[in-house]
């Protein structure tokens, strides 16, 4: 049997060490790989929750507009067009990312950081970037020291409902008949101005009665009417 000499033993132990120098290496490279993850994941929940909070407080201002609008004829198929949103929400998506320890962020040095919105019929979309204030942290790669994390997420609000309102019930013809011209001129220029039907939407799970006098129900009526979620890029 052959023995190992000391000789031997000495070319070896240099071998051992190179060994276990790059077991070391690619273990705190795998620890290097996994703060990266973790702050890019850090980045992607701070730019899904500044979306949804975007949304969600752009739905909160349809309120009085989306309410006028149901007050003229042809009113809401405008409103579903025309709306523009411009920066509604990014208040609120600047402190969900300064929450989650990050800033929405541009690459264009010319523009202002902020939340994008992309309007369409039936469907609006807010887009926002955001970078963390934290690094990866130091590691094995010297870069990742100074590396800050970005993301960017995109939230809509979708109207849930038919474009068209239902036919409300008509006027009763010989109202106007009734009583005589005295009365009507005590009434003042109240008496000129009829009942507006209370408009019907046809939405998911059936009609929608919407009162356009009592805008402090928008709340309740809001999340039916408007729905607000995440989609990919």
């Amino acid at each position: 049997m052959a023995r190992l000499t000391r000789r031997d033993a000495g070319q070896a132990f240099p071998i051992y060490i190179v060994m276990v120098a790059g077991l070391l290496f690619l273990a705190f490279a795998f620890f290097a790989v996994g703060q990266a993850s973790a702050t890019r994941n850090g980045a992607q929940g701070a730019a899904d929750a500044a979306a949804l909070a975007a949304a969600q407080e752009a739905r909160k201002d349809l309120g009085l507009p989306f309410l006028a609008a149901l007050r003229t004829p042809d009113g809401l198929a405008e409103f579903l067009e025309n709306y523009r949103y411009f920066s509604a929400g990014c208040s609120d998506a600047q402190q969900l990312a300064d929450a989650n320890r990050s800033d929405l962020y541009t690459d264009d040095p010319f523009r202002r950081p902020r939340c994008r919105w992309h309007e369409g019929f039936l469907q609006d979309k807010v887009t926002v970037s955001v970078k963390t204030r934290y690094t990866v942290g130091s590691s094995v790669i010297p870069s990742t020291k100074t590396k800050h994390a970005k993301a960017t997420a995109t939230a809509v609000i979708e109207f849930r409902c038919s474009p068209k309102l239902k036919d409300a019930p008509s006027a009763d013809p010989g109202a106007d008949d009734t009583g005589d011209e005295g009365d009507e001129g005590d009434k003042g220029d109240e008496g000129d101005k009829p009942d507006l039907p209370i408009p019907t939407l046809d939405c998911a799970g059936g009609g929608l009665d919407i009162d356009p006098a009592h805008p402090e129900l928008w709340e309740s009526l809001a999340k039916t009417i408007f729905a607000v979620h995440l989609i990919d890029d």
